[in-house]
């Protein structure tokens, strides 16, 4: 209440201009900004390879993915900010939350996980999270967010709108407790579906309306196609490429700000080496 919440805190040394911009976009889908990412793999296969033999690390795509945004989120904080009630604020610490399948069936059932990072963690200690979280939530065990969700679907219909919107006007006013917010994957910095995983191609996913999320990202399968390899000849060639849908909630920072983050992401993305040391200069938001 009052500008005060358990997940972030409020930036009050803002731009004018962007201080007025969540009061003409009020929600996230109207400040959504699209982005097509176009991921040359050469780098990343040759990095996988070269762990995989020196170090018997087994990484993919997805752990690079991730250790690459923790990475430029890092070095980049307002991509860290969120908007709630016509506030910025700055998150406590970088968030990242996946849709993760039980199972590769139909009938299995889905659920979301959150991983919390500082921002110096290494492209190792990375992928050592996220396969260990990944793994603890296979099968038939239920974490938080699925307990939560299973007592809200307890009762009918009627009701269940009834306390959605409850939990949304506690979230406005920043009285929605803190063990909800630390089991929502709605509440994060990125929130990230592995299309890839299921061979489909990438979407421009909506950034919910419930939450503070400030970036959807989806993965989409890696494909063949024509580039142009050499400038001064003006030589094409086969590359293979990963492309990869971004949503941000542009209110958060300004297009310059953004669009630099992004060309950053992509440079780690085609250059993995820089994620094996850890991030020892993490910039914090002024």
């Amino acid at each position: 209440m009052f500008g005060l919440r358990s997940d972030g805190k409020k930036v009050r040394n803002i731009d004018p201009f962007m201080r007025l911009v969540p009061h003409i976009m009020f929600d996230r889908n109207d400040a959504m900004v699209m982005q097509l990412q176009e991921i040359d793999c050469e780098n990343m296969d040759k990095y996988i390879l070269e762990k995989r033999k020196s170090e018997g690390l087994r990484l993919t795509y997805m752990d690079i993915v991730m250790a690459s945004f923790v990475r430029v989120v890092s070095m980049r904080p307002k991509l860290n900010r969120f908007i709630v009630n016509g506030r910025i604020f700055k998150r406590n610490n970088i968030q990242i939350s996946l849709a993760v399948k039980k199972r590769l069936t139909d009938e299995a059932e889905e659920t979301t996980i959150k991983l919390t990072f500082d921002g110096s963690e290494s492209i190792k200690e990375v992928m050592e999270k996220v396969h260990k979280t990944v793994n603890e939530n296979k099968g038939d065990i239920k974490n938080e967010t699925d307990n939560i969700a299973k007592i809200l679907t307890r009762v009918p219909n009627f009701f269940i709108k009834v306390m959605v919107r409850f939990l949304m006007w506690l979230d406005k006013h920043g009285m929605l407790p803190k063990k909800v917010i630390d089991a929502s994957p709605f509440h994060t910095s990125i929130f990230l579906v592995n299309l890839k995983s299921i061979k489909m191609e990438t979407v421009y996913h909506h950034i919910y309306n419930f939450g503070t999320t400030g970036l959807f990202v989806s993965m989409g399968k890696e494909t063949l196609e024509p580039r142009v390899i050499d400038l001064a000849t003006k030589e094409i060639g086969v590359k293979k490429i990963m492309k990869m849908g971004i949503v941000i909630d542009e209110r958060i920072s300004d297009g310059l700000y953004n669009s630099l983050s992004l060309r950053e992401f992509k440079k780690i993305m085609e250059n993995p080496y820089i994620l094996d040391e850890r991030n020892e200069n993490v910039v914090l938001d002024d």
